[in-house]
């Protein structure tokens, strides 16, 4: 009797682990409960950018790496941002508050952009230490990309493509 319980268990437990895998799998990461001051002092949520795709790029005046993407991030978010795209940029609580707000002016940026001054932004994202960092978010703010480095510019056309314009995605 006891091995016929033992033999039974076993594939109950496999059935039971595969599925608590495949849901795990299935759950994308939700969008820290965050609010951005811009450097304007403008204020809104990240719960206020349900339905719309949402990218948070954390930067730094002083990133090579930065600075070189910053244009094609411009060119993403007028090409975009008509159909549903938010680009946040946060600049690192290290960066000078005046070297941001020149930089922003200076490049003209069109995207809301906030320095995180007290990390507040960097820890709820679970503690950025490297820049670029970039997040992507779907419409219902579910994590669909985490870049560590530049944005491979290619793969984030496809994804705001898809993204913005099938009516199912993200659902």
């Amino acid at each position: 009797m006891n091995i016929l319980l033992k033999k039974s268990l076993l594939p109950i437990t496999a059935i039971v682990l595969l599925a608590f895998l495949a849901l795990q799998l299935s759950n994308k990461s939700a969008a820290p409960e965050v609010t951005f001051t811009t450097i304007e002092g403008k204020k809104f949520a990240m719960a206020d950018l349900k339905g719309k795709v949402v990218l948070v790029n954390f930067w730094a005046t002083d990133c090579l790496g930065c600075v070189k993407e910053m244009p094609a991030l411009v060119n993403a978010y007028n090409q975009f941002k008509k159909k549903g795209l938010e680009i946040i940029a946060v600049a690192m609580p290290y960066d000078p508050p005046a070297q941001v707000l020149n930089y922003t002016k200076q490049k003209a940026l069109p995207f809301p952009v906030m320095h995180d001054g007290f990390s507040e932004v960097t820890n709820k994202f679970g503690g950025i230490n490297l820049t670029p960092t970039t997040y992507i978010f779907d419409k219902h703010g579910r994590l669909l990309r985490r870049t560590i480095g530049n944005i491979d510019f290619n793969d984030l056309n496809q994804i705001l493509n898809k993204e913005l314009n099938d009516k199912k995605a993200g659902s």
